[in-house]
């Protein structure tokens, strides 16, 4: 597809604006699983942003470990985060010269990924397998992403002073209960060997 017949992508738009060479190429790469597992929208969205956000500091000159980008990047979109310590990081980075407003402005959401994905990008997912060992290999890496980012946000909050200093274990156990007997099957295992062998 040419340039000029491509859809309008927000996406595409902000790639240029901020300067991020490659990214577009990640995201698919990422998405459609090429390397190995696939990672969600809303995760290539949360990765999207907090490079826009890496790259708006970057141009302030101010030099900030990517630790804290995280950090802000959460402060500033998270959920559970009070309108006081979210004004407080907005101040923070406009002191350093960053437009919020803009930036935020600039975030996409995980449906935007999409629309840039498989419209402008023309990406598609690849079949999806039913050979049960790589379903539960599949469930098995989602797993070993869960905990390694869950590390991550926990070594950036504490690294912040948001959350206290600890020594924090990070624990993920997908577990599956069968309904008729209570048998308890860790994910992968109950895939591989196709179901629960009870007689109920």
């Amino acid at each position: 597809m040419s340039e000029s017949s491509r859809p309008n992508s927000k996406v595409a738009r902000v790639i240029e604006q901020y300067d991020l060479g490659g990214m577009g190429e990640q995201l698919e790469v990422a998405w459609t699983g090429e390397h190995g597992e696939r990672t969600s929208l809303r995760d290539l969205a949360d990765e999207f942003n907090r490079a826009v956000l890496d790259a708006a500091i970057r141009r302030s000159d101010v030099a900030v470990p990517e630790t804290d980008v995280q950090s802000a990047y959460q402060t500033l979109t998270g959920d559970d985060v009070s309108s006081a310590d979210r004004m407080r990081k907005q101040r923070e980075l406009e002191s350093m010269g960053v437009d919020v407003d803009a930036v935020q402005s600039d975030f996409v959401t995980h449906q935007a990924i999409h629309t840039y994905l498989t419209e402008y990008r023309e990406a598609e997912l690849p079949d999806q397998s039913s050979d049960p060992d790589q379903k539960a290999e599949m469930l098995e890496r989602l797993r070993g992403r869960t905990a390694a980012v869950t590390e991550s946000t926990v070594a950036a909050q504490v690294s912040s002073g948001e959350l206290s200093e600890r020594d924090y274990d990070v624990i993920v156990d997908v577990r599956v209960i069968c309904g008729d007997c209570g048998t308890d099957y860790a994910a992968g295992e109950l895939v591989r060997q196709g179901g629960c062998d009870c007689d109920a």
